[in-house]
């Protein structure tokens, strides 16, 4: 039995539950490439998935889709475009697990204050000098 593709420290996807096809590649080979099936794709069905919890698999379908696909024809060998797109669709999967960590708002500090009204007051002192010049008899 094959590992399973590790998403992230606590979630790991067996392979079972990915489904790959190979076709024939518009890649790289030349009149190999005529011949042989080097491009793979692979696909995860979210929803029919056991690896992931109802909550996982809400996030992926919410940002990905039911169906998570990644595509990869980028070598002359099969195994290695196997490799690549496996990669790719884990990068994906972990992506669309990734929770945005939340913002803690802060207060603008007193120096910076002082910095915003001093660059104001020079753009004011900047357009006051832009005004016709008086008459100075």
């Amino acid at each position: 039995m094959a590992e399973p593709l590790r998403i992230s420290p606590t979630v790991a996807i067996p392979l079972e539950e990915v489904v790959v096809r190979v076709s024939r590649s518009s890649g790289p080979g030349g009149q190999h490439a005529n011949v042989t099936a080097s491009r793979v794709e692979v696909s995860f069905d979210v929803r029919a998935s056991t690896a992931l919890t109802p909550a996982q698999a809400e996030r992926i379908a919410a940002r990905c889709g039911p169906v998570v696909r990644a595509v990869a024809q980028d070598a002359r060998s099969q195994t290695r475009n196997r490799q690549l797109a496996l990669e790719r669709l884990q990068g994906r999967l972990a992506a669309a697990l990734h929770v945005q960590r939340s913002r803690t708002p802060t207060r603008p500090t007193r120096a910076s204050k002082r910095r915003r009204l001093d660059a104001k007051a020079r753009r004011g002192q900047i357009k006051r000098g832009r005004g016709r010049p008086g008459t100075d008899d």
